[in-house]
């Protein structure tokens, strides 16, 4: 039977590691805690160092210095094979000549587990997979989602300590990377497995994960509950790569309401709002004007621009939508406190886009 607890000592601790390539330092002093049992998104922009982060603790590279250890065991110079670690990549990497059940067995067998205990897993992981009436298939005879479900009960198989999931959805359309991320969080909770997934995709983050790990330039930004690195962002790069915000200068006194619509400069604080925060209210004497209206569903993205100012986005209701076609003017209020407020001790000409 596969084990639906881990003990406490699974946990995951990345300690002070640099990783150079040549004078490329991809990954700069970073150091990142997974307890026993939580999921911890990696999240970042491409060339960031996420993907180095996970194959040094996978074992497949090795940091410039630093330490990784599971269990509190270091495991630096560990082979991969020796480090007690389950993976599922983008591409799923089923072997082609097996079919399902036997993709499933395959690192049993190399453990030289007995052929009926290899069966009994195997039917247990793809019931709970959903994919029991397709272990005699081969992969070639499956769709997208159903090899990706297949690597992860592959992974999983071995009763690994720590599960890594590299960017493993992402070859997936919409609809399916949605049902196998919810796949992926009932079996990961059920199993109670540490587990690092690592992601560019912000929805896909929050969505699924305990702790979001921002990286940026190989250094982590921030580390938190997905609630918090959305509504309260750390630094100005998690706030602009995190969901969408308005980049406004306000004086320092402002606190919420009317808005006189102004990009960031010296003297004001700089101000990121998200759209669900601003509202834009039609009046005759607005100060911006309605540029384009987005319809996604549940809610419309209405965009709007400031005489002399930066854009504005809002999101609003289809009922709110109506009153604010393009050409409307309107004025803009601050709902709430802003998710991340900049003070105004420098200008808008000194700050470094993130």
């Amino acid at each position: 039977m596969m084990s639906t607890t881990t003990t406490q000592d699974n946990a995951v601790v990345l300690d002070g590691i640099t990783k150079r390539f040549g004078p490329t330092t991809v990954l700069d002093d970073l150091s990142l805690h997974i307890s026993a049992g939580e999921l911890v998104s990696v999240l970042g922009p491409s060339g960031c160092g996420k993907t180095t982060a996970m194959r040094i603790l996978a074992g497949f590279e090795k940091p410039t210095t630093g330490r990784v250890l599971v269990s509190g065991k270091d495991l630096t110079a560990v082979a991969p094979n020796r480090r007690d670690i389950g993976m599922v990549f983008q591409a799923y990497s089923l072997f082609p000549n097996l079919s399902v059940r036997q993709n499933v067995e395959y690192g049993l067998r190399v453990r030289r587990v007995r052929r009926e205990a290899r069966r009994r897993t195997a039917e247990e992981l793809l019931e709970m997979c959903g994919l029991p009436q397709l272990a005699d298939r081969y992969p070639h005879q499956l769709s997208g989602g159903q090899q990706q479900r297949v690597a992860l009960a592959r992974a999983l198989a071995v009763q690994p300590s720590v599960l890594l999931l590299d960017e493993p959805l992402s070859a997936l359309d919409a609809i399916v990377r949605h049902q196998i991320r919810e796949e992926i969080r009932r079996l990961q909770q059920q199993l109670g497995i540490t587990t690092m997934f690592v992601t560019h995709d912000q929805e896909e983050a929050l969505a699924i994960a305990d702790r979001v790990a921002v990286l940026n330039g190989g250094v982590i930004e921030q580390v938190d509950e997905p609630r918090t690195i959305y509504r309260r962002p750390a630094t100005e790069f998690v706030a602009q790569f995190v969901g969408t915000v308005t980049r406004l200068g306000a004086d320092p006194s402002f606190t919420r309401g009317a808005l006189p619509v102004q990009g960031p400069a010296h003297g004001l604080d700089t101000l990121f709002v998200r759209p669900e925060d601003l509202t834009l209210s039609p009046a005759a004497e607005g100060t911006c004007t309605v540029v384009s209206q987005t319809f996604t569903g549940e809610r419309t993205i209405v965009r709007a621009s400031g005489d002399e100012g930066p854009e504005l986005i809002s999101s609003v209701s289809a009922a709110e939508a109506a009153d604010l076609v393009p050409g409307t003017r309107v004025i803009p209020h601050v709902l709430d406190e802003p998710a991340l407020r900049l003070p105004a001790a420098a200008s808008a000409a000194e700050r470094v886009p993130a």
